[in-house]
């Protein structure tokens, strides 16, 4: 009888053991579709939004300071919860911070994260707060600016990205030595559901055509999954124009004749690839911002999201697609006049008085560009409220201050 109780209290004992260790490989299949997530009450404070900001790495720090600068100056009614996650950490605890701080706020502003880790358990910062936070769409307007250098002028559209899924599902494994399978996972719920954003925002937007991009004559089943969720989505918006095209004619259709797409509906991995294919068309990385929807969540960030180590500190980044997501931001926010002012600022400064950095074929600084927003945000206060609101000179590249961040 004690025999059979210690064995019982063993196998107990076992089994307890073995519900809480967690392998490399159940812990990159433990989530393998995209969370759904409760709703709770935004952080709100006498009328003012309090917004996670994540600098990231790279030109993200420089630039937030710029953001936060800007902000000050025009009186947005915003304050920032800045939260740092460090790129070298073999720990997901300031990912976690963040997605707390998120999920508290309701809205976040980033630039992109890096994550140098190569460990199993340490996962890309920037697609787990994408899965964790339920932001499932991805969406990139691309329109010319007047004056810039580009390969095509007057290109207005919109890109809508699946966010959660795709290649980007993280799951890969090693099935035998030398042999590496990575999952593409396309769920039925999911593409209906970005689908039927996507001709949703067509309809609110004025927009006649959505087109689907997918690689169904080569990965018939996922990306036939995808393709035939939006066909059937399009028969309820007998009133937007429906077509697809495969994805490497999709790039080559992009630099020949941008100006016959509309909405481009896409899948993850073909979401980057032509996301970067039309900034680069347009005038490069620095002009534009991208937006991240869920359901009760929103993160806006630089379109292309690059981190732009290379140039860090150096003061010659292009800020614009920084500024142009704080402008998004606030108008998700519902500060409305904030973000036109804002918005109005920065296109002066490209357009009219042709400030631009290196990337645009030009020779100013990133001060020289903040300076002159600040400039024309002082000339809207004049006409405004009638009187002197000289912008301050910035001299030298924002830096942190450790004491007030």
């Amino acid at each position: 009888m004690a025999l059979r109780i210690l064995k019982q209290s063993n196998c107990a004992v076992l089994q307890a053991l073995k519900r809480n260790y967690c392998s490399a490989f159940e812990l990159q299949h433990k989530n393998p579709i995209q969370k759904q997530v409760a709703k709770i009450p935004k952080a709100q404070y006498g009328g003012r939004h309090t917004v996670t900001m994540l600098p990231g790495g790279g030109i993200g720090i420089e630039l937030m300071n710029y953001v936060r600068e800007i902000f000050r100056y025009a009186g947005v009614p915003v304050d920032f919860e800045v939260l740092d996650i460090d790129p070298n950490s073999e720990s997901n605890d300031d990912l976690d911070n963040a997605i707390t701080s998120i999920k508290r706020n309701g809205v976040a502003i980033k630039g992109n994260i890096e994550t140098k880790s190569e460990q199993v358990g340490i996962i890309s910062r920037n697609v787990a707060l994408r899965n964790e936070l339920g932001l499932y769409v991805n969406v990139l307007h691309c329109k010319s600016y007047p004056g810039v250098r580009c390969h095509h002028k007057d290109v207005d559209l919109v890109v809508v990205r699946q966010n959660t899924e795709g290649e980007y599902a993280m799951l890969e494994h090693e099935s035998v030595s030398g042999v590496v399978e990575s999952l593409k996972i396309i769920t039925v719920e999911a593409s209906e559901r970005l689908a039927r954003f996507a001709f949703n925002y067509a309809r609110n937007n004025g927009r006649k055509k959505v087109t689907t991009i997918h690689k169904a004559n080569i990965m018939k089943l996922s990306d036939g999954c995808f393709l035939e969720t939006s066909r059937r989505i399009a028969k309820e918006f007998p009133d937007i124009e429906h077509n697809d095209m495969i994805i490497d004619n999709t790039c080559m259709q992009l630099v020949a004749r941008p100006s016959q797409f509309d909405v481009l509906l896409t899948t993850n991995l073909y979401g980057s690839i032509t996301s970067n294919v039309i900034c680069g068309l347009i005038g490069g990385a620095g002009l534009y911002s991208g937006r991240n929807y869920g359901d009760h969540f929103a993160i806006f960030e630089p379109g292309t999201r690059n981190t732009g180590s290379a140039i860090a500190g150096k003061n010659i980044c292009n800020p614009f697609a920084m500024l142009n997501a704080s402008v998004d931001m606030l108008n998700h926010l519902g500060h409305t006049q904030h973000a036109q002012a804002i918005e109005a600022a920065i296109y002066d400064t490209i357009v009219v008085d042709k400030i631009h950095t290196a990337d645009l074929g030009g020779t100013a600084s990133t001060t020289d560009c903040i300076e002159n927003v600040l400039k024309h945000l002082a000339e809207k206060h004049v006409s405004c409220y009638s009187f002197n609101y000289a912008p301050p000179k910035i001299s030298k590249p924002l830096a942190r201050n450790p004491e007030n961040p």
